[in-house]
């Protein structure tokens, strides 16, 4: 037809531009109308929309307004979680069957308003696809059905609340609902202000599946600070969140000392590698980079990593398809502001930019840019800015490359291209991220567990791991939760810093004078670096026992530093070789027996009888774990894509213990064991009151077939050698039993990096109820799950 402007199948392919979409959201805009376009909050089952309280707007990507929402207050928090205690009731007294059915329903309710769902994450900026939420339903209603047969002695936490920030996706944010919800969990979402319309919209369909009112409910706010206020209702039984890391830190310092636990998914603004090898399909290597790294709205920034034989090759095709690219859209001039100042930095730094166009001098649209030669230590790479920014670097060889993609303080995902599998497995276990993609990115399944490493979170999302986060063991002698209570006035800086009793001379005899222990460090028993002492007394506190080394800031430094080199070589032992060196640590244990029972007799108080019937339980106990190493596995879960996916459980690195005052040898054995029979390495810091069985089994450790710097063992104070613990940045975990103070200086401190913690708030002789002498099979369970993080890799087979 003359004059006519449309484009031929030629000229699309040339031009290799997106064809026309659908801008009509007529179902959402009537939903929105039907609330008169202000969203109240979701309680009871129905929406509230409590007067005199401020509001949030929310725009769409051209500007317009959508909607806006309520910003919580006190009384409202207080109301909704009182009632979510109500829905808990009912929600965890259904049967399993009772439970999968609602979710399997909520599925079937998703099918028909799936069109509202998807139109209505469009106007808020935060895509999510129907099928991706009906995945997550189906597969965790089969879990809330076979909960009781293959989670047996486990049962539901109470309340959860679910937090999120502002750029956390609706799917990210999904990913712990309906798993805690499966569970027998009730649940309170506090939704950032993107994925607010779209939660309160779940929550509506949610009800009408047959949830029962107030399991399900929506608190929204203007920032992360309402979770903290939620975190601080003495109902709330645990806190998970998602989104970036800055709220999430903000989110732990706020609910520090409230005795609630708190764990972190940091899935916004994380670095990933996209790993190109010389063995790859580069076409489609590239083609997978221009699907993943310029999105306009990304939660992850990729940084590619290309073998330096094919790096041409790589960089001619990015060339190529870039030429026809336009400029992206921006979140605001500040990220302007961003990209401006990195890319001076790189440029700085010896890179060179390969762009479509030139960058406008101002306002928020930037062009696709790939930073060519970046520097590893370029701020690029180990912060990136927002926008659609691309750090390329080369390697030359398999450890290069490894090196290169390990050196992000993120450990969330990664991207392996090559047609060698022997390499692509290999480097996939030496990464230290939760995700690993081979020949493929971004692909995601709830059937896959993935836990945050390194500064990546606290917790493990997908698969049957996954949902431990929202169990306790049933059994009443297990370890009780945190203690609720108000945060206690602190100045944290001064936390640890009390001196010593000093040790004065007596003038005594001699021959009747106590003894003096050392401490072990690297496979070595030595004095501490201050040289001071600490007296050790009886049990009446009457007499000095003996002397042992005041340990400090040095002595955790030296320890974790021999911790390091050798845990590596320990992890990659084989399982039976672990197996066997515990076997031998048991061995050696059995052979200094006596002495071992003389120490606990003298410094507990507990009669000879006890004593030995204690180091005969823990010699049973290490031949456990012994037998646990080569048991415990990941597996091979059956993804809906073609292809074929792994879930391997892979050792924390270096674990700080801070030991209880209640069974202080039976204790320090069982986590102990727990922790290396995993792969990991410790660092011990013995009961204060009772530091001397430690020491004596120092003797066993030497004689043991362990590796010199696996176990090390600091006395001293507590809360001085806990500080130490917590402001070293290479240790991952830290499992701690001492006092409230304790508990929130960790839950304050431990947050950049993230750390794991397992905290347990002791009162006087106790530890708050745990009985070591009694452990069930979903203790010791817990005990391993607490030792271990967890990594998936995806294969595609097409």
């Amino acid at each position: 037809m003359a004059g006519s402007t449309a484009k031929t199948v030629h000229d699309i392919f040339q031009s290799m531009e997106y064809g026309p979409t659908s801008s009509s959201a007529a179902t959402a805009q009537a939903w929105l109308d039907h609330h008169s376009r202000s969203l109240g909050l979701f309680m009871d089952g129905k929406f509230v929309c409590p007067a005199d309280r401020q509001t949030c707007s929310l725009v769409d990507s051209k500007g317009s307004a959508v909607c806006s929402t309520v910003c919580a207050v006190d009384h409202d928090v207080s109301k909704c979680v009182s009632s979510a205690v109500i829905g808990f009731k009912a929600w965890s007294s259904l049967s399993c069957f009772e439970r999968a059915k609602v979710l399997l329903k909520m599925g079937s309710v998703l099918g028909q308003h799936g069109q509202c769902v998807s139109e209505v994450c469009e106007l808020s900026k935060t895509s999510c696809s129907p099928s991706t939420l009906l995945r997550l339903l189906q597969y965790y209603s089969s879990w809330a059905q076979l909960r009781d047969s293959l989670i047996t002695d486990w049962s539901p936490l109470g309340v959860v609340a679910v937090v999120a920030s502002d750029d956390c996706s609706l799917y990210s944010l999904m990913q712990k609902v309906v798993p805690a919800l499966a569970m027998g969990n009730s649940v309170v979402i506090v939704p950032g202000r993107s994925s607010a319309p779209p939660a309160l919209l779940l929550a509506q369909l949610f009800m009408e599946a047959g949830l029962p009112s107030s399991a399900l409910s929506v608190l929204t706010g203007s920032d992360v600070s309402l979770g903290a206020k939620v975190a601080q209702n003495p109902n709330i039984s645990y806190v998970t969140y998602s989104g970036n890391k800055q709220d999430g830190v903000t989110l732990c310092k706020a609910t520090a000392g409230l005795g609630v636990p708190v764990s972190v998914s940091p899935c916004v603004g994380a670095t990933c590698p996209f790993i190109i090898f010389e063995s790859a399909d580069i076409d489609s290597a590239v083609e997978g980079v221009m699907e993943t790294a310029f999105k306009a709205k990304k939660e992850v920034q990729w940084v590619l990593c290309v073998q330096e034989s094919v790096l041409d090759g790589v960089v001619s095709r990015l060339r190529l398809r870039m030429a026809a690219m336009k400029c992206v859209a921006l979140a605001s001039e500040g990220d302007r502001a961003q990209v401006d100042a990195a890319l001076q930095e790189a440029q700085k730094q010896g890179a060179t930019l390969l762009q479509p166009c030139a960058a406008p001098p101002s306002g928020t649209q930037f062009p696709p840019t790939v930073l060519c030669g970046t520097a590893p230590s370029s701020p690029c790479v180990v912060n990136p800015p927002p926008g659609p920014l691309l750090p390329l670097m080369s390697f030359r060889s398999n450890t290069e490359a490894v090196s290169l993609a390990n050196h992000s303080p993120h450990g969330q995902a990664a991207s392996i291209w090559t047609e060698d599998l022997t390499l692509a497995l290999e480097t996939a276990k030496s990464l230290s991220v939760g995700s690993v993609w081979v020949n493929s990115h971004s692909m995601s399944d709830p059937c896959l567990p993935a836990s945050g490493h390194k500064d990546s979170g606290t917790c493990t999302d997908g698969g049957q791991e996954g949902l431990y986060q929202f169990l306790q063991p049933s059994s009443s002698s297990s370890s009780p939760p945190l203690p609720r209570s108000s945060s206690i006035s602190m100045d944290y800086s001064n936390f640890g810093t009390a001196t010593s009793p000093a040790v004065i001379p007596n003038g005594s005899d001699p021959a009747s004078a106590p003894k003096s222990y050392l401490q072990f460090v690297g496979g070595k028993s030595c004095k501490s670096e201050s040289g001071s002492s600490v007296a050790v007394q009886s049990p009446e506190g009457t007499t000095v026992l003996a002397y042992c080394p005041d340990g400090g800031r040095k002595d955790v430094r030296n320890a974790v530093e021999a911790a390091i080199k050798v845990q590596p070589g320990w992890m990659k032992k084989s399982m039976s070789a672990r197996a066997q060196s515990l076997h031998s640590l048991a061995k050696g244990l059995e052979a200094k027996r006596r002495d071992i029972a003389a120490s606990i007799n003298a410094q507990t108080g507990l009669s000879l009888e006890e004593a030995d019937k204690e180091v005969e339980l823990s010699i049973a106990r290490l031949s456990d774990w012994a037998a646990c190493c080569d048991k415990i596995q990941g597996g091979a879960p059956p993804v809906p894509q073609s292809g074929f996916a792994l879930s391997l459980p892979e050792a924390l690195g270096v674990v700080g213990v801070v030991l209880p005052d209640n069974r202080p040898f039976l204790s320090m054995v069982t986590l102990l064991g727990a922790a290396i029979a995993m792969g990991n390495a410790v660092v011990m810091v013995p009961s204060q009151k009772h530091p001397l069985p430690a020491l004596a089994f120092i003797q066993v450790l030497q004689s043991a077939d362990l590796p010199a710097g696996l176990v090390n063992i600091i006395t001293g104070s507590r809360d001085q050698l806990t500080a130490a613990l917590a402001n070293h940045s290479v240790l991952k975990a830290i499992w701690y039993w001492g006092n409230a103070e304790g508990c929130q200086y960790l839950q304050y401190t431990c947050t950049s990096p993230l750390k794991t913690l397992w905290l347990h708030c002791q009162k006087e002789e106790k530890d708050g109820g745990m009985d070591w002498t009694q452990l069930r099979p979903s203790h010791k369970e817990e005990m391993w799950r607490k030792a271990v993080q967890w990594k998936s890799i995806w294969i595609p087979t097409a």
